[in-house]
């Protein structure tokens, strides 16, 4: 029987909000394994004029415990 543990990390990014979700599990690999899933909760965009400038994503990293 496997243990999961589930954090939540916001991320954020000048191209997309797919980068943005891979910068927070790049980052969340540092001191974390085992990454098994991620999950977006949600998503935002900050817009400057009529052009978005900045990505965000709010996402749930799944990983085992071992």
């Amino acid at each position: 029987m496997a243990v999961l543990k589930v954090i939540e990390v916001l991320s954020n990014s000048d191209e997309s909000w797919e980068d943005a979700a891979k910068k927070a599990v790049k980052h969340a690999a540092k001191t974390i394994k085992n990454i098994k899933s991620v999950y977006i909760n949600e998503q935002s965009a900050t817009v400057s004029g009529d052009d978005i400038t900045e990505f965000r994503v709010n996402v749930k990293i799944t990983f085992e415990v071992k």
